[in-house]
């Protein structure tokens, strides 16, 4: 695990829109293709914008990017809450990204049956690899949650690398997540987190002892590659080893 710590937010976007584009070409040069699952939320949603700026929109070859989604909302893809919808507007519709490069949630589904078909299209789309992202890109809740792993849901005892559908009993929906065994088979991990309401999560991921049921973040440990925090300083505070 690696921390990399900026003074502003802006500058952690900046960090990591550098790493997005030094490991999609990596994974370009070497494989032909880069993978990559995205998170949803405002964060990211800077981030998106930002790779799909004249600053950084020709230091990708985008037609050899393929999009997934970490975790998605029970909701329509026209719905504002649709994490899709987000990285349409910010990232996909900017950059002309053809539609076969996106792996959207189908949400028209059982949140069930949404969950089993978007593993199978994953398992599809590695052929007979292993599930294994190029890059996942993941953002941290002040509950310490990422993706659609919550605290106390039955997703987090999972030990084979899958989709599942998640229900949040205190705000009565359903999420589909990826899980951390098929999270961690991703080559590298990028944590995208700050402001100071997220300073004690970041500590209770990163340095209380192993809590996985109230700190879900801590079972995210890629298994070959490597996992990067972009922090800004607020973010960082409550961390004794920085």
């Amino acid at each position: 695990m690696k921390l990399n710590i900026f003074n502003t937010p802006d500058e952690v976007v900046d960090a990591l829109a550098q790493y997005f584009v030094k490991k999609a070409n990596e994974a370009i040069a070497a494989r032909g293709k880069f993978s990559v699952s995205l998170s949803g939320g405002s964060s990211p949603k800077k981030l998106y914008e930002l790779l799909a700026s004249t600053t950084y929109a020709d230091s990708v070859d985008w037609t050899k990017v393929y999009f997934f989604f970490g975790d998605e909302r029970n909701v329509p893809q026209t719905d504002k809450d649709s994490n899709y919808l987000m990285a349409k507007k910010a990232l996909f519709d900017p950059l002309y990204i053809d539609a076969d490069h996106i792996f959207p949630v189908d949400t028209t589904l059982t949140p069930n049956e949404a969950a089993q078909k978007y593993a199978e299209e994953i398992a599809e789309f590695f052929d007979d690899d292993e599930m294994s992202f190029d890059l996942v890109l993941l953002g941290l809740g002040d509950n310490s949650h990422t993706a659609s792993l919550f605290p106390y849901t039955p997703v987090l005892h999972d030990r084979t690398p899958s989709v599942k559908e998640v229900w949040l009993d205190d705000q009565q929906v359903y999420r589909i997540t990826m899980n951390a065994p098929l999270i961690n088979e991703a080559r590298f991990i990028a944590f995208l987190v700050y402001g100071e309401g997220k300073a004690e999560a970041v500590h209770h991921v990163l340095e209380d002892d192993e809590d996985i049921e109230n700190y879900p973040a801590q079972l995210i440990d890629s298994i070959t590659g490597e996992v990067e925090w972009f922090l800004d300083e607020a973010a960082a505070a409550d961390l004794e080893n920085q």
